[in-house]
């Protein structure tokens, strides 16, 4: 029998071949009090999330039941779901304008300069919009 979305638990999916995601999520498995399961989008179903390859190439995806959170949100939802105030405060605030807008812009910013960043290679570069 097939698990249906409610039943799967809490996933954040990111890119796999990019040394600099792969790094972030291992420090967020070190230093955040609740991480959920993690998965390169290389080895998921992701029509099983209700993702494409091109929108798990483009951005981070935390998907909790049916809901799906790419980019910048998905940080801020990941954040809502920790049991510190401060970082629940920050998740809450990362979706609120102008804040949402300026988190928006920073993800932005690190996808696009992540082959720059710690563990990052040439091969992290972000395809180029056609």
């Amino acid at each position: 029998m097939p698990i249906t979305p409610s039943e799967r638990p809490a996933t954040l999916i990111f890119d796999g071949d990019c040394g600099f995601c792969t790094t972030a999520v291992l420090w967020l498995e070190r230093t955040m009090p609740r991480v959920p399961a993690t998965a390169p989008f290389q080895w998921t179903d992701l029509a099983a999330f209700g993702l494409t390859e091109e929108q798990a190439r483009s951005r981070v995806w935390f998907v909790v039941g049916s809901r799906r959170y790419g980019g910048a949100a998905a940080v801020a939802a990941l954040l809502r779901g920790q049991p510190i105030p401060a970082l629940r405060a920050l998740g809450w605030l990362a979706v609120l304008p102008p804040w949402s807008w300026a988190a928006e812009a920073g993800y932005r910013l690190v996808a696009r300069y992540r082959y720059r960043l710690p563990g990052g290679t040439p091969a992290c570069r972000m395809p180029r919009p056609a």
